[in-house]
């Protein structure tokens, strides 16, 4: 890894010092956000709560951007011209029951202190170049990112950047492709004891459709996932359920393998439907993609975050064989370059994303100030992708190669 010039190194210190600088306030935006959880598409407190701060230091924000209510974009362009264009997403949804369970608080001040950091750059040295912060709603459910992409948020945009707290450290972690899928079966109700021979039971139709992809498991890909829940199953003990309702996930290591898995679990809730004379209605929603991890980018995240604050990672290999979650930042990333790295919030218990003891583990100053390390590497990374012409063009080279 090259050496940073007297001029860069004078950039990257800039940046980080506009981070720690305002390092304590982000800490009172991610303690109020985590204690006020929103769901998807309601994240009307966080919302306006980011775009409050980020017009008071001196951004161009767009509330309620894309069509979306919660969505918002803050820009900001150097005097010296656009120059290329480094992109950040902030998430602030939370999950149903358990809150910010995924640390989605902190994944909110990354974004801002990101974008803080490449401004004070822009504005001290006068060099051209551009920021962008996404505010992405609904990530947890419905993927806010695609409904940003369909509506051409990301037009015009070079790179977009972003980190996830989690258990562990790795700029090459594997994020699965996924997608949802909504099951409903309609059946013809009868009394359970006088007449059941008179009914056409939906619940054993859902029933069915678990057994059956319970089967398929053992002859698909050891990274393939399939799991889902019953959201009704029927309206009393004593009448044969007529309608029964379940909702499923379906996740391959990459889209492609994803749109290989599709039609096979397709069949198992057909099967099901024909096996109990029951009808199915089906309905698949948008695929999320797998993220499509930028080489060079993720190299340089992990060099910075060596370098500057001892962080040891995992080897790729290793990595690799972590068979993680998914996100649509995928999707972002299979249209530009970009990367979707995890950084450990050293909790004091064993705690892993989705349980109530993360989410509390997310407010404290411990997860916050690993935050701020995570933050300032990602900054680093998105100033070399302002400032480097070679390493600008590495990244669109591997973007383009990983595209063919």
């Amino acid at each position: 890894m090259e050496q940073l010039t007297e001029l860069t190194s004078k950039f990257a210190d800039t940046a980080l010092k506009a981070i720690e600088d305002v390092s304590e306030e982000l800490y009172e935006i991610s303690i109020k956000i985590n204690e006020n959880p929103e769901l998807a598409y309601e994240e009307k407190f966080a919302h306006k709560l980011l775009v409050d701060y980020l017009q008071e230091k001196g951004f161009k924000v767009t509330p309620s951007a894309f069509g979306l209510k919660t969505a918002f974009v803050a820009e900001f362009q150097s005097k010296a011209g656009r120059g290329r264009v480094v992109s950040f997403n902030s998430e602030y949804d939370a999950l149903p029951e358990v809150g910010h369970a995924c640390g989605h608080n902190l994944i909110a001040i990354s974004g801002v202190g990101a974008v803080i950091g490449l401004k004070a750059v822009l504005e001290k040295f006068n060099i051209e170049g551009t920021v962008k912060l996404f505010g992405t709603p609904a990530e947890e459910k419905d993927n806010g990112k695609i409904d940003l992409i369909e509506a051409g948020a990301y037009e015009g945009v070079d790179v977009s950047l972003m980190v996830h707290p989690s258990p562990g450290n790795g700029g090459f972690v594997p994020f699965l492709a996924v997608q949802p899928v909504d099951v409903e079966y309609f059946g013809k109700a009868a009394h359970a004891s006088a007449t059941p021979h008179k009914g056409i039971n939906a619940l054993d139709a859902i029933l069915l459709a678990f057994n059956n992809i319970g089967l398929l498991r053992q002859q698909i890909r050891p990274t393939d996932r399939i799991h889902g829940i019953i959201t009704n199953g029927g309206q009393a003990p004593n009448i044969i359920p007529e309608h029964t309702a379940g909702t499923f996930l379906v996740r391959g290591k990459t889209i492609k393998d994803l749109q290989a898995l599709q039609p096979r679990v397709h069949k198992c809730f057909e099967a099901a439907a024909e096996a109990t004379g029951a009808k199915a209605k089906i309905t698949w929603k948008k695929a999320v993609y797998d993220v499509n991890i930028n080489e060079p980018l993720a190299t340089r995240y992990e060099y910075y975050l060596s370098k500057k604050f001892g962080i040891t990672f995992p080897s790729r290999e290793d990595q690799g064989n972590v068979f993680s979650a998914s996100t649509d930042q995928g999707n972002v990333t299979h249209l530009i370059p970009g990367f979707h790295p995890i950084y450990n919030i050293r909790s004091s218990i064993p705690v892993v994303n989705h349980q109530r003891e993360f989410a509390s583990a997310c407010k404290t100053k411990t997860a916050h100030e690993e935050t701020i390390k995570a933050t300032s590497g990602m900054t680093l990374v998105g100033l070399d992708f302002l400032i480097d012409e070679e390493f600008a063009k590495k990244v669109k080279e591997s973007f383009a190669k990983s595209k063919l």
